[in-house]
Order: C-alpha cells, then structure tokens, then sequence
C-alpha cells in the first residue's frame, strides 16, 4: 500500500512535537535549579529567585533597618522585581536554545509567558 505523502509528514511533526514537549518538561524542571539574583538599594536588599520565578530568598543589610518602612518596602519590591526579570530572561535564554536558529518561541512557552 501506498503511503500518501501528507500522512508522512503528519507522522514526522507528531513525532517532532512529543520530542519538543519532553525537552519543555525537562527544560521546566532544569529552570528549578537557575538562580539568579536581583538587588536594589545598592545591594541593600538582595532577592535569590529561581529561573522558574520562584523566590528563594531576601537578603536585608542591617543598616536599612533603621530607615523608614515605605523606603525599605520599596527597596523589597525593586529587589524582587529585579530577580523576577532576571529569571525571565534566564528561562527565555533556555527556552531559545531549544529551537531552531530563527524561529521564535509560540505563545505560551515555558518561561516566556
């Protein structure tokens, strides 16, 4: 029997997708282990968060202890933006080096949404 030629190709971007989606779930669990670090202040206020965005920790400087709440909030919430970004761009990174040179990530990709 005669295989059409659109059945072929059918099978091959099946096969293509399964593949793409084991290296997404592998590429999630590898973003748990990325850390990066976002800082305010100076380094006042140190934030360790992980590529898949999950905070780790916030470091304070003793010395800003002393200074107004509003003030030490807004260094907290900068740190925390600081390494939320910084994740992001280490999970597009990861996520980029799964494709192809030249194609871009679909809508909805692991670390990129």
């Amino acid at each position: 029997m005669l295989r059409r030629m659109s059945d072929f190709d059918l099978n091959a971007l099946m096969q293509q997708a399964q593949a793409m989606q084991q290296q997404m779930a592998e590429m999630q669990k590898n973003l748990e282990t990325v850390e990066v670090t976002g800082a305010a202040g100076g380094g006042m206020v140190k934030v360790r968060a992980t590529a898949a965005q999950k905070i780790l920790g916030i470091e304070i400087d003793p010395a800003v202890m002393g200074e107004d709440k509003d003030m030490l909030q807004d260094l907290i919430t900068a740190a925390v933006n600081s390494a939320l970004d910084k994740a992001k761009e280490a999970a597009a990174s990861k996520a980029s080096s799964l494709l192809p040179p030249g194609m871009t990530p679909p809508p909805g990709f692991p670390g990129l949404g």
